[in-house]
């Protein structure tokens, strides 16, 4: 036996560091016998993000490092590449990455290679629209929106015209989905907070405009969810536009289709998503969208190997529709993956991917939210709220972040929201925020009076 060479382990690459690729490598570290399989995770950022809670960072209701978890401290076997992912070879199963501290360019083989890149924000090719609107898909994105909040009241204090002032208060939010909806209310909940710091400010400099394309908030869920989000909001001051999408932006505000024109120096982009733009490239089935399409057991077909789940994926039901892509389903799609990827690996059958949801629910500030319950029962108001928070501290990652997030809200019920201006974002980090929410990079933003 002596000289001969023991082969090799085979290698399964992750790529992508949110819910689903890391609900995966937990479950591999789980279920594959010891030297059965290597795992490598490669992600751009060495946490995880809990997405949910982003409206509330960029409010400062949380604070920004209680809503993310270090990636290596939920994986304990699984290789960690801190890194972005430029291409996947799928004929010669390699993936190659930048490492994002160095800049050194390099490519790894693999076995299996499962895709959960997540998605980026799309803003349709509008005129003007990527390099003036402002994302919240990343954590950099709220810091930076929050940054921009603040600046906003620190300038209009000192402008002594009030229509400047209300133009430079004036911030528009796009997309009347669960993002948009919760970035309003707490946008109402930001500004109520901390008014009294600004003494030559007043309610009334203060305008907020929500703008949905469709003919209500909340498409796609029951009415009577979309009925009580507009009523809610509303009644808090803020101005919704229904049925009237964006036509182009500039540096004083943006157009509508219907011809109506909105000055503003801040527009809140949340009104459509698309896959990854490293998946563009990649010879493998997609969507009109860009989504991959999968089996039901999340395997590309025709490429063995190929596996994907989450954002980035186009996962059938059991009727052939797919799953909508959200942090709910990606968590649960992720570990039956790792379970059919074994299986593969261990020549069994792979099961199929059937899930109920459990419902929807959105904050709208205020102690109030809207809620979908099994059924399409529709709870709302004080209850709602609580149990959307109940259920998102619940699926926090780590008794430490759940602690943390739970203090921050208690002394939000107790104090107002803090107004410190943190520039801790670089032109670099700003600038891989637009390009992860699918925007034009960009440095510090300059307005014009």
């Amino acid at each position: 036996m002596d000289g001969m060479v023991a082969p090799a382990r085979p290698r399964i690459v992750i790529l992508g560091g949110g819910f689903a690729g890391v609900s995966v490598a937990e479950r591999l570290e789980r279920l594959l016998r010891p030297g059965e399989a290597d795992v490598t995770l490669i992600g751009r950022e060495n946490f995880t993000l809990f997405t949910p809670m982003l409206p509330e960072v960029s409010s400062g209701a949380l604070d920004v490092r209680h809503v993310v978890t270090p990636i290596r401290s939920q994986l304990r076997r699984t290789q960690f590449i801190l890194g972005d992912v430029d291409a996947l070879d799928v004929e010669q199963r390699r993936v190659t990455f930048t490492h994002t501290l160095t800049g050194a360019r390099e490519s790894i083989g693999y076995d299996g290679v499962v895709i959960a890149l997540g998605a980026s924000t799309s803003t349709f090719g509008l005129p003007g629209v990527a390099e003036r609107v402002f994302a919240l898909k990343t954590l950099e994105d709220a810091g930076i929106l929050r940054n921009r909040l603040i600046w906003l009241l620190e300038l209009a204090d000192t402008v002594d015209d009030r229509e400047q002032r209300r133009s430079l208060l004036t911030v528009v939010v796009v997309g009347g989905g669960f993002t948009g909806v919760e970035t309003a209310g707490e946008l109402v909940e930001l500004f109520k907070s901390v008014g009294r710091f600004y003494r030559n400010l007043t309610p009334g400099d203060i305008r907020i405009v929500l703008v949905e394309g469709g003919a209500v908030l909340l498409p796609g869920l029951p009415a009577a969810m979309g009925a009580y989000a507009f009523k809610a909001l509303t009644g808090r001051g803020v101005e919704i536009v229904t049925g009237d999408g964006v036509a182009s932006a500039d540096d004083n505000g943006l157009l509508l289709n219907s011809g109506r024109r909105i000055d503003t120096k801040t527009i809140v982009w949340s009104a459509g998503v698309q896959p990854s733009p490293t998946l563009v490239v990649a010879p493998l089935p997609k969507t009109k969208r860009g989504a991959l399409i999968v089996g039901a057991d999340f395997r590309v077909e025709g490429w063995p190997g190929v596996w994907a789940c989450g954002d980035c994926a186009a996962i059938p039901n059991p009727a052939g529709v797919p799953y909508p892509p959200t942090a709910q389903h990606a968590l649960r799609e992720g570990p039956l993956l790792a379970s059919n990827l074994v299986a593969v690996l261990r020549g069994r059958a792979t099961r199929p991917f059937v899930y109920t949801s459990l419902g929807m629910m959105a904050s709208l500030g205020a102690r109030t939210a809207v809620a979908q319950l099994p059924g399409n029962r529709v709870l709302t108001g004080f209850l709602a709220w609580f149990l959307w928070r109940t259920y998102y501290l619940l699926r926090l990652p780590g008794l430490d972040r759940k602690l943390r997030v739970a203090f921050d809200w208690t002394l939000e019920l107790l104090f107002p929201r803090d107004i410190a201006e943190l520039r801790v974002y670089s032109r670099r980090a700003q600038s891989s925020a637009a390009a992860d929410a699918g925007l034009a990079p960009r440095e510090e933003p300059t307005l014009h009076l």
